[in-house]
């Protein structure tokens, strides 16, 4: 039981850290992500579109 409380202090202090470091983004790296993401949504979207019409002319 002690050793199972030790790794839950070693995990919490690890997730301080990261939380200590991570900071808001500016506006322009936030616009930057929003508009890749948002380009990998339509290239995913296309690619399904296409498939899916590929195989509803072969069927």
């Amino acid at each position: 039981m002690a050793d199972l409380k030790n790794i839950n202090e070693e995990v919490f202090k690890k997730y301080i850290r990261v939380l200590k470091l991570a900071r808001t983004p500016t506006r322009d790296e936030f616009n930057k992500i929003a508009i890749v993401a948002a380009i990998g949504i339509l290239i995913v979207g296309m690619i399904g579109f296409i498939l899916y019409e590929i195989m509803a002319l072969a069927l």
